[in-house]
């Protein structure tokens, strides 16, 4: 008989740990964890908990690196955790004439694996410990990304553990060139469709991937709020121009050097913190091989902070980055702009923040910012009822290669946009409640007010930005021309906001699985029918099965 995987049970010191996650907010009371070290150990564990008929209203969940920003994993009605992070393994597979990377490896082993044995990288995220078995399931992108494309457009195959009887479960390896149409789309599906949908996912394999550039120049600076707060006109230029230069190119026009210089190699991330952080900061990755690259970056800066001084006066001065900010660590040492060698720099901007509670909204953009969105972001980041260094607007760069993908090539719809924007509230219990003398989770649970103004400042500041359309930013209209619809074109599925379900708070007639996936959604449904028909793996926002005909 073969040896059972480990269940962590409540009386194992390990519980408390293996039951949540990165937010804070979320604290699973599962019977176990089971912490899996191959598929053979997920079968065995999606087996146990079908056949046991206590298990009909609760849910299987599994973790990897434990970042799901909403309760889609741990909550109160999940009965079992299937954690595989042990399954880490980064290495090239033969048999498969590709690279594999197992679902618990986390971005930075994935990088450090990938990189020292074959000089090759995926194009994912920033944060070190995001796990690999969500993160590339979402679409998965990074700093390399609009040089290269996003990790899912090298995903040759997926395994994924399935059950599509409801009680027996498989493993399946799904491949880009299966002669089964079902199984071509269920690796689609995992090309953006989002996890926790269709299966446990337990390793994937990609072929083609690039080579990251041998050095990148790297530059952070910050800019004073109090500067901005008497010259608001200029915390709106910075972030008017921000959206310009991306808009520009990406369509082609503006300035002639944007274009005969070229910036697909640069991925920048604007970090607008509520003023009560006392800093705005930037953080800047171009590839620096290229001799022209501090002279382009030169010019970039340039561009944003045009106004900042004048007349031999310096409104705006530049400073250090030396704070946390959201994810990211301080950078006071990329103040000089800094060549370093690409796994050298990928570790110095690696973090991902302190233990706390969050929540976070997206959006893709088409276009630069409309004045309305410019004056809301303002007014929201500058709110005097609401206190809190920890609160920001970051907006990434993007395009570039990921919009070289037709829309419907992987299960990623948004493949037109030029900016990314993750809005990001962070919070820790600063209440005893329940009168112990120490901080924890259950505080939170009985004093609802510890999350209230947090939750309410992110919202307020999401459905005034969107206020046009519907409080959220939705997809375009196709039948309205170009130059009428919007510029925004929905929410990236690995930032979930379970927010877009609530009418009250999307006004826009669409849905939140339209504006994740937009016209994909169908697909997705199909694949859901045919590979989880009994809805074993749901949340709150997973891909709901087609209604019968």
């Amino acid at each position: 008989m073969p040896e059972q995987p480990i269940e962590i049970r409540p009386d194992d010191a390990r519980y408390d740990a293996l039951r949540r996650g990165f937010n804070q907010r979320w604290i699973a009371q599962p019977d176990y964890v089971v912490v899996a070290t191959s598929a053979d150990d997920v079968t065995a564990a999606l087996g146990k908990f079908l056949s046991n008929p206590a298990n009909a209203t609760r849910r299987i969940t599994v973790r990897s690196g434990g970042h799901c920003y909403e309760n889609f994993v741990s909550a109160k009605d999940v009965g079992v955790i299937i954690d595989v992070s042990q399954m880490n393994r980064v290495y090239f597979d033969a048999s498969m004439n590709a690279y594999c990377v197992e679902a618990g490896a986390t971005n930075w082993h994935t990088a450090t694996q990938l990189y020292r044995s074959s000089g090759r990288a995926l194009p994912g995220g920033s944060c070190y410990s995001v796990g690999s078995g969500g993160h590339i399931s979402g679409g998965g992108y990074g700093l390399l990304s609009r040089t290269f494309g996003l990790t899912v457009d090298y995903l040759h195959a997926v395994e994924v553990v399935t059950a599509a009887d409801g009680k027996t479960p498989h493993t399946t390896v799904a491949r880009k060139d299966s002669s089964d149409a079902a199984l071509r789309d269920l690796w689609w599906a995992h090309t953006g469709g989002g996890g926790g949908n269709f299966g446990v996912i337990t390793r994937y394999w990609f072929r083609d991937l690039p080579e990251p550039p041998a050095q990148v120049l790297l530059r952070s600076v910050a800019w004073k709020w109090k500067d901005f707060r008497k010259r608001p006109h200029l915390f709106k230029s910075l972030v008017r121009r921000y959206g310009e230069f991306f808009a520009h190119e990406h369509a082609g026009t503006g300035p002639d050097w944007i274009h005969r210089n070229g910036y697909s190699d640069m991925f920048t991330l604007l970090k607008l913190t509520h003023m009560s952080a006392k800093k705005v900061g930037l953080i800047v990755q171009m590839d620096g091989t290229d001799e022209d690259s501090p002279a382009r970056l030169k010019d970039f800066l340039d561009w944003l902070t045009h106004g900042f001084s004048a007349g031999g006066k310096q409104y705006i001065a530049e400073t250090v980055l030396d704070q946390q900010i959201g994810e990211h660590p301080g950078q006071k040492e990329l103040f000089i702009p800094t060549r370093l060698p690409w796994l050298t720099a990928t570790q110095s901007l690696n973090d991902s923040g302190p233990n706390r509670c969050g929540k976070y909204k997206s959006a893709y953009h088409t276009k630069a910012f409309t004045e309305h969105q410019i004056d809301a972001i303002h007014r929201h980041l500058t709110a005097d009822g609401y206190s809190n260094p920890d609160a920001l607007l970051q907006i990434d760069s993007y395009g570039g290669m990921v919009n070289d993908i037709a829309q419907d090539a992987t299960a990623v719809p948004q493949r037109s946009s030029v900016l990314k924007l993750q809005y990001q509230a962070y919070w820790t219990w600063d209440k005893d409640a329940d009168k112990n003398e120490i901080y924890d989770y259950r505080d939170a649970e009985q004093d609802p007010t510890i999350a209230a103004p947090h939750l309410s400042w992110i919202r307020n500041f999401y459905r005034d930005v969107y206020h046009s359309t519907g409080g959220v930013p939705a997809v375009p209209d196709p039948a309205l021309p170009a130059s009428q619809s919007s510029n925004t074109d929905g929410c990236y599925v690995n930032y979930p906001d379970i927010d877009l379900n609530d009418q009250n708070l999307n006004t826009s007639g669409q849905p939140w699985h339209q504006l994740y996936y937009k016209t994909n959604y169908a697909r997705l449904q199909r694949t859901k029918r045919r590979w989880d028909p009994h809805n074993v793996f749901r949340h709150g926002q997973s891909i709901e099965l087609p209604k019968a005909t």
